[in-house]
């Protein structure tokens, strides 16, 4: 397999693993305060990185990939789980995947920036596209407004196209899982500190489906899903690659149907072929 068939390998991967993280951090949030949920993850995770870095004995970062680390810590492993958290206590999980199909206008947007990627104007067509039938899909199932909560979405794709696309960056010299994983231990000080500020009082009300969406969310979400995403835009350019999170929302609304009972409208699946034939249109233009 070529680089480039390979980074959009690894990308479609990171995509189905992140698409469990709304639905799972809306289970966990209906019994964890999304501060501590937030801290708690990223501490889980954090532990995770560190064993193995330590184990697989990596050397450590020089001072310029620490100071890209910073920024993908503050967008990745701090700014999108708190971000997203604190919207999800006054929204469901499928008003709040809207604004995933804003990510990937995001995450070209800061590849361009941050990367130094210059896609062909025709690459942008397919990206605007994508993004306006997934975000018009979405607002079409009658979602209820939540200005607070869209306000707090829109601020976590920001941040989340900037840890996304800093850290595919640094991915190229430094590799894609230990960028992920110096990131989770740059914060992970912090992270253990708030943890045991915001211990829950009582265990007692926490419910399984909690329990569940925070493991899902430490393991998957907040590491194993980077390990992928970063590889798959590394390889196959921060832009083109950033476009498979378009079809994010669609399989994050079909979990959003099957495991919390959130109504979903049949024509996701005309909605899906179509954003597919976007990401083509992407991935053939983007260079």
């Amino acid at each position: 397999m070529d680089k480039n068939s390979s980074g959009w390998l690894h990308g479609f991967i990171g995509v189905l693993i992140f698409s469990g993280s709304l639905p799972a951090t809306r289970l966990a949030v209906l019994d964890f305060d999304p501060l501590f949920l937030t801290v708690a993850r990223a501490s889980i995770a954090g532990l995770l990185a560190l064993g193995l870095l330590l184990l697989l004995a990596q050397p450590r970062p020089t001072a310029a990939q620490w100071r890209s680390l910073l920024l993908v810590a503050l967008g990745v492993v701090l700014g999108f789980p708190l971000l997203t958290a604190l919207a999800l206590r006054g929204m469901s999980a499928a008003h709040s995947i809207v604004f995933l199909g804003l990510l990937p206008l995001s995450t070209a947007a800061f590849g361009v920036w941050r990367g130094g990627e210059r896609p062909r104007p025709v690459f942008w067509v397919f990206s605007l596209l994508g993004s306006f039938l997934v975000v018009g899909f979405a607002l079409s199932q009658g979602l209820s407004l939540a200005p607070r909560g869209d306000a707090l979405m829109l601020l976590a794709i920001l941040v989340c196209g900037l840890g996304y696309a800093e850290g595919a960056r640094l991915s190229r010299s430094l590799g894609g899982w230990q960028v992920i994983c110096w990131a989770l231990v740059l914060a992970l000080p912090l992270m253990l500190a708030l943890t045991w500020w915001r211990l829950p009082v009582s265990w007692s009300g926490i419910g399984l489906p909690a329990w569940l969406g925070l493991a899902y969310v430490s393991l998957f979400s907040m590491l194993i899903g980077f390990v992928f995403w970063y590889r798959g835009l590394a390889q196959g350019g921060i832009a083109r690659v950033g476009q498979l999170q378009l079809l994010q929302p669609l399989f994050g609304l079909a979990l959003a149907a099957g495991l919390l009972g959130e109504a979903v409208s049949p024509a996701m699946l005309v909605v899906t072929v179509a954003v597919i034939l976007c990401v083509a249109g992407a991935r053939r233009f983007g260079r």
